[in-house]
């Protein structure tokens, strides 16, 4: 067996999620579920249902201190939202803990995925676009695949850096070529494992190659939101790990979306003051 074919076996060996959170995906996709069915499995787990009225309090998902119910919640968010933030409470405690591989202490990457997630969103916002409601939750997921190479499977990194640095080719070309197989389509193979939606799935496997979406597919969008959200997380700071600046910005995502320096610029600032906020409470969550 070679290293990617047993990369991808011990994929299998990641705990999955909590079974509230993949129930909670599965409502969401059932056009036959009701709000209730929803509103009873994150009532029947207290830690969770703390994490979700903290979350709906808060300022970039809500409003402050006005949702004191599960129901008053799903209501006031709407049900695909909630089932955002259950993701979310599931995912935070998992992308919390220091990657050796990647030389990122704990809560680092969980930074990086955070403003990579509201950078993405507040993009679309900045350039009228009606963006998917899975927009989310794919920049939170994006590099997921970094805690499975750097944590579970304790990937050695200095050949992966040795070759990016020394031959001066893209930080996912590395790993490609030391591995068999990038960390995006780790985190790609691990959220197909989950049983995450295929939409999400698949903006996590490109999301360093938005190239490989074509123009006018539905995915792509939110493929170059997601792509042009992971630079501005590291504009803003985050995601300095070994490989932190080795990676460029797709021209072709910077001509779809027609971004310019004033809208990134002032996305980054945006993405600033949210993260003080949100990283504070993501930090503090512990498993649910």
């Amino acid at each position: 067996m070679n290293r990617r074919d047993q990369i991808l076996e011990e994929i299998k060996l990641v705990p999955s999620l909590p079974a509230s959170a993949t129930e909670a995906v599965s409502i969401v996709r059932d056009p036959n579920a009701s709000l209730t069915e929803l509103e009873a499995i994150i009532e029947c787990d207290a830690g969770l249902a703390t994490n979700i009225l903290r979350l709906a309090n808060s300022a970039y998902f809500g409003g402050r201190g006005s949702i004191s119910t599960v129901k008053d919640a799903t209501v006031r968010l709407g049900t695909k939202r909630i089932v955002q933030l259950v993701l979310t409470t599931a995912v935070a405690p998992r992308i919390k803990p220091p990657l050796a591989g990647y030389d990122m202490p704990s809560g680092a990457l969980l930074a990086h995925s955070v403003a990579a997630a509201v950078g993405a969103e507040q993009l679309a916002q900045e350039l009228r676009l009606a963006a998917p409601d899975y927009t989310y939750t794919a920049g939170l997921l994006h590099d997921i695949g970094k805690i499975v190479l750097g944590t579970y499977l304790n990937v050695e990194a200095k050949p992966i850096l040795d070759l990016a640095f020394g031959e001066g080719v893209s930080f996912e070309e590395a790993e490609r070529q030391v591995l068999g197989i990038d960390h995006a389509e780790v985190g790609a193979e691990l959220l197909t494992w989950w049983r995450l939606p295929d939409d999400v799935v698949r903006v996590v496997r490109y999301h360093h190659d938005p190239y490989a979406i074509a123009d006018g597919d539905g995915d792509g969008i939110v493929t170059d939101l997601v792509h042009v959200g992971d630079h501005i997380g590291r504009l803003c700071g985050t995601a300095l790990g070994a490989d932190g600046v080795n990676y460029s910005v797709s021209p072709r995502s910077v001509e779809r979306l027609a971004l310019t320096p004033e809208i990134t610029e002032s996305v980054v600032g945006k993405v600033l003051g949210t993260l003080a906020e949100l990283g504070e409470f993501f930090l503090q969550t512990e498993s649910v």
